[in-house]
């Protein structure tokens, strides 16, 4: 009987990989900036659904606590990585994103974490506000308040490049 359990266990991870994987892999690579570390972040986050097994109501509560517990991965890396005082060089994460969008992506990656995880979650993920206070435990207010804000230091660092209306 455990073979079975164990077999629709690693059934269901898999099948998790297939539907978050990408999203997961990006949220990391949007901390960590490095493609090794964010697939690491991505196998550990799937082992840990493995090993707590969690119950979900529906297939977007799954992808929500996967992104909790990536982002949760991500933010601890970072202190071991800043403990540690070293830095990987970045590779690049292929993703679909025109060749001409590309620098604001850059300019994202520039901005504080807390400006990053929100700006990535709201249009990456295309998570709505509301969803995203739930995952990191935060008031909407502040969460619009946030993108508000990153949204204010974007159009100062990317004012030179592209050419804002008032």
């Amino acid at each position: 009987m455990q073979s079975q359990v164990r077999g629709a266990d690693i059934l269901r991870v898999e099948t998790a990989l297939k539907e978050h994987g990408d999203a997961l892999l990006r949220l990391s690579h949007s901390y960590l900036h490095n493609i090794s570390d964010a697939e690491d972040i991505l196998q550990e986050t799937l082992i840990q659904m493995l090993r707590k097994a969690p119950v979900f109501e529906c297939l977007e509560h799954e992808k929500a606590w996967l992104l909790r517990v990536a982002i949760n991965l991500c933010k601890n890396k970072i202190k071991y990585n800043h403990r540690r005082r070293w830095e990987e060089l970045s590779e690049s994460l292929s993703r679909e994103i025109p060749e001409d969008l590309s620098f604001v992506w850059d300019t994202v990656a520039s901005l504080p974490v807390k400006y990053r995880e929100v700006i990535h979650l709201f249009y990456q993920e295309d998570m709505t506000t509301k969803k995203i206070a739930k995952l990191l435990d935060k008031q909407e207010s502040t969460v619009r308040s946030l993108l508000h804000r990153a949204k204010g230091y974007l159009k100062d660092e990317l004012k030179e490049v592209y050419d804002f209306e008032e």
